[in-house]
């Protein structure tokens, strides 16, 4: 009974609640706002993480992630947020913000959990362990990030409202330029509500539904590579990995975050602009085909021969991995009108969390079988991880050509 609780992770929790609400949190953005949609989710990590913290139980952490995941609206409204309070040409910037901010927790999340946990042995001389923070050691991360989320809450009240609604405002203004009386101008200034015209079916927007496929094979590539990567890097040499410690594999992926940054911030409104997002979406995936391939080969390598091509691989793979996802952000935001931009995002996080909730748990048991094969005649051991690896790659990279993919309006050359 333990063994079958454990399969589902507090990570896949949090996956599975995000990708049943999604789009919910998307249509109430579209009608109500993005505004207080970001609002009430950041309010919610200061509720259920803090809640997650004081989890005595398995069941209690697993239940708090699940509503976290569930509440926590906050990628499908932001991401539609990044589009529109940028003119057309800073959109790419717009959307690689929001994958910079993903990249800072990378980068700053685990660091703090790793610092903090467990403070009572950590540092004994500071807490004890009697104290509220032994009883529960995981408290103190999770009141760091809570407390960081309350001052975004308070912030939120600066955020300015980016969806207005004031069709019928603007034709009063119209008419008063062209000369209309001032009792007419007057009456006309407060029209009655014009009904809506009916919105297209989003499932039926191919440009659209296209590119959220794209996106999820990416994103599903791009999860089980994090976990085969840190279970082939801490596995022994006998089994194909690299006998790394735990502590070393945080260092390479921290790295790889911060590269991470630096690309984003400096570099990827370029990319864009030279090869559009669908031309990078298509290089950045072929180019991450060599780079997964000669992972396996690393293992005969040692010392600084080794530390310098992991880490410029691993840094290479993580710059690539976000030129994907923000390709496709950018496809899907503008496959859409604005009033239907919160849902359109909405859709594509359902889909996306979904994917990345059993994407681990797939990735482990590939791992888990490919260990058992170390001496096959075909890919023994992990090449044949790697090989998996890439074909999805290379099933994302046929899905950004046609017939697949349905580029919108105005990216068409």
């Amino acid at each position: 009974m333990r063994e079958s609780s454990l399969l589902l992770s507090p990570g896949a929790a949090y996956m599975i609640g995000r990708g049943v609400a999604s789009v919910f949190w998307g249509v109430v953005a579209d009608r109500v706002g993005r505004k207080p949609v970001i609002a009430f989710s950041v309010l919610s990590v200061v509720v259920f993480n803090t809640l997650f913290g004081l989890s005595a139980k398995y069941w209690m952490a697993i239940a708090t992630r699940f509503l976290l995941g569930a509440l926590n609206g906050f990628l499908a409204p932001a991401k539609a947020y990044s589009i529109e309070v940028c003119r057309p040409e800073q959109q790419a910037l717009g959307i690689s913000v929001v994958s910079t901010a993903w990249g800072m927790g990378v980068i700053i999340g685990p660091a703090i959990g790793g610092y903090l946990a467990q403070p009572a042995k950590q540092y004994p001389h500071l807490f004890h362990e009697k104290s509220v923070f032994g009883r529960f050691p995981y408290l103190l991360p999770c009141l760091c990030i809570s407390f960081f989320a309350a001052l975004v809450v308070i912030s939120c009240a600066w955020l300015p409202e980016t969806l207005h609604k004031h069709r019928g405002l603007e034709r009063a203004a119209a008419e008063v330029a062209e000369g209309t009386t001032a009792a007419a101008a007057a009456q006309e200034s407060t029209p009655e509500p014009e009904p809506e015209p009916p919105k297209s079916s989003l499932l039926r927007n191919r440009p659209l539904m296209s590119s959220i496929v794209t996106y999820c094979v990416f994103s599903l590539h791009d999860t089980a590579y994090v976990e085969i990567f840190s279970l082939w890097t801490v596995s022994g040499r006998d089994h194909g990995g690299l006998s790394f410690a735990s502590k070393d594999v945080g260092q390479v992926l921290t790295v790889a975050g911060a590269s991470l940054l630096v690309y984003q911030i400096f570099a990827y409104r370029w990319v864009n602009k030279i090869l559009g997002p669908v031309n990078s979406t298509r290089v950045s995936s072929a180019l991450s085909i060599p780079i997964i391939a000669a992972y396996p080969f690393m293992t005969r390598l040692s010392g600084i021969r080794l530390g310098v091509p992991l880490y410029v691989a691993a840094m290479l793979k993580s710059v690539l991995a976000i030129t994907r996802v923000t390709g496709t952000s950018l496809l899907q935001n503008n496959a859409v009108p604005q009033e239907q931009r919160g849902a359109a995002n909405g859709i594509a996080t359902t889909a996306m969390s979904l994917s990345k909730a059993f994407a681990p748990a797939v990735a482990g048991i590939l791992f888990s079988w490919a260990q058992k094969r170390q001496h096959a005649a075909f890919f023994p051991g992990d090449q044949m991880v790697f090989l998996l690896l890439n074909l999805t790659e290379v099933i994302g990279l046929v899905l950004t050509f046609k017939p697949f993919l349905a580029v919108p309006q105005q990216y068409k050359q």
